[in-house]
């Protein structure tokens, strides 16, 4: 059949109709064609396909990971789908590239069990020049099957640090008595130290390094150069680069699932998996100064969107914000009563502007906006602090807003009334007609003021078109006075 213009066809559509069911059984038919296409393709790549990983299974290259920065949540993410990620490729060797000031601890004992767990041998490599494996890195690094350093490197400083809580009832009583007898530590700090340093012991010994340094890294905070380090038998190798590194591990043999394996590395392949988009994100967002800000922005969105409701946008990027803020929290260590703070200010601001009560209520929420800011992210962990900079910023804001909200308050409160019954004070009107009454009861009629037709009362006389002032409101009825120079010339009196 050939092609037909729309118009050709019938008003009622019985020639569409008519046409129609061999249209979709020419479309069913394509698509069964196109079906079994697809599944012969499928059948014949499958072969192709299953054989991919087979082909990439031979170890002859090595694949490079990259931390640069705190270790955290997103570390540990990338850490682990990339090491997955590799171990699929069954490359010779896994090398991690790391320059970190150290991390959170429960990151840090996430990525160690991954260490440990592969199939695949792990050397960690602190590089380049210039830079640290702090804290959280040594333990790494003491993980590893191979710890390298380049020259002009250090590590050390492995004492880990209190992350903010509450204290128990009676605690301190306890603490005190215990920190006179043992230097000034808590009962707390010492449970934590005496666990970190059975901790990296382990490691220690696991690949035979040096157990005395890494007790002292925890409990006295000591650091070496690269130099020292290999000296002192806590790294194996300092290597220039990732190419040095491969050829002073061949033919090494580490203890790899508590089997012994050689490595065969001089002269490999490196393939780099730096961290991807989804890892670049969770970082950011991640950043305890980047999660407030998201907070706070979505806080003030939030609020916009309910004194404005229908703006959208505040409440749609309020509402975003806010949801990637709470992602980022429940993966940080944070203190709650910091949270319940920052809340409670912002709501004693936001009731500063429906109560003035001339600053009381708005001081008392900056106060508490800066407070819960502070012990927020109470932790003395580099990298994750919350900078003081970005708490004065949303804290000015907070407070121009206070002010604003004040100013206005007490601007209004001696400006005249613009809306409502009692505008109507004052005003001046016209009469419609004639009002009717008597000297006892008043007299009565109707008003024209402001636009409206009101019902008037009046104690004398009121004629038609007379102007009058308004002197009171009485329910839906305006007590009204006439104008002494609309008394002689009713005439002449316009409306209004």
């Amino acid at each position: 059949m050939g092609l037909r213009k729309a118009g050709d066809f019938g008003v009622n559509g019985s020639e569409i109709m008519t046409i129609g069911a061999p249209g979709v059984a020419r479309v069913a038919r394509v698509a069964g064609w196109y079906l079994l296409l697809t599944l012969i393709t499928v059948v014949i790549m499958a072969p192709t396909l299953t054989s991919m990983p087979a082909r990439a299974s031979t170890p002859d290259h090595a694949v490079l990971l990259t931390i640069d920065g705190a270790i955290g949540p997103a570390t540990e993410d990338y850490f682990r789908r990339a090491l997955e990620d590799a171990i699929e490729q069954s490359p010779a060797i896994v090398i991690l590239r790391m320059d970190t000031p150290g991390g959170l601890d429960t990151a840090m004992r996430d990525m160690i069990k991954q260490i440990t767990a592969s199939p695949v041998p792990v050397a960690t490599y602190v590089a380049p020049t210039g830079a640290r494996a702090a804290s959280a890195g040594t333990y790494l690094l003491y993980a590893s099957h191979i710890a390298a350093m380049a020259p002009g490197t250090n590590l050390g400083a492995a004492t880990p640090v209190m992350v903010g809580g509450i204290s128990l009832p009676g605690s301190e009583k306890d603490e005190s008595e215990t920190a006179g007898e043992s230097g000034g530590k808590s009962t707390m700090e010492h449970k934590i130290i005496n666990d970190a340093s059975a901790y990296i012991r382990g490691l220690a010994e696991l690949h035979g390094r040096n157990v005395e340094w890494a007790e002292l890294a925890v409990r006295e905070s000591v650091s070496l150069e690269a130099s020292e380090a290999l000296a002192q038998n806590v790294v194996d190798v300092i290597a220039n680069d990732v190419d040095d590194l491969l050829r002073q591990i061949d033919g090494r043999e580490v203890m790899l699932q508590n089997k012994k394996h050689t490595l065969h590395t001089a002269g490999l392949p490196v393939t780099s998996m730096p961290p991807d988009w989804r890892s670049q994100v969770l970082m950011v967002i991640t950043n305890p100064n980047v999660a407030y800000i998201l907070m706070m922005v979505g806080i003030y969105g939030l609020i916009l969107e309910f004194y404005n409701p229908g703006g959208l946008v505040p409440g749609v990027v309020g509402g975003i914000c806010m949801l990637l803020a709470l992602y980022s929290f429940q993966m940080l260590p944070i203190n709650y009563a910091g949270v319940g703070l920052i809340l409670l200010g912002v709501a004693l601001v936001i009731a500063e502007a429906f109560q003035p009560s001339f600053g009381i209520l708005g001081i008392g929420g900056v106060v508490a906006f800066v407070v819960g800011s502070i012990i927020l992210m109470d932790v003395d962990v580099p990298g994750f602090r919350i900078y003081l900079s970005v708490i004065a910023t949303f804290a000015a804001v907070s407070a121009l807003v206070l002010f604003a909200i004040v100013g206005l308050a007490l601007k209004v409160r001696t400006r005249p009334v613009l809306t409502g019954v009692e505008e109507l004070v004052g005003k001046v009107g016209r009469v419609m007609d004639d009002f009717i009454g008597d000297q006892k009861t008043g007299y009565k009629g109707r008003v024209f003021v402001h636009s409206e037709i009101w019902g008037g009362h009046s104690g004398e006389p009121a004629l038609k078109n007379q102007q009058v002032r308004v002197s009171a409101v009485n329910g839906l009825l305006l007590d009204v006075e006439l104008l002494s120079e609309s008394k002689s010339q009713p005439e002449l009196v316009s409306d209004i």
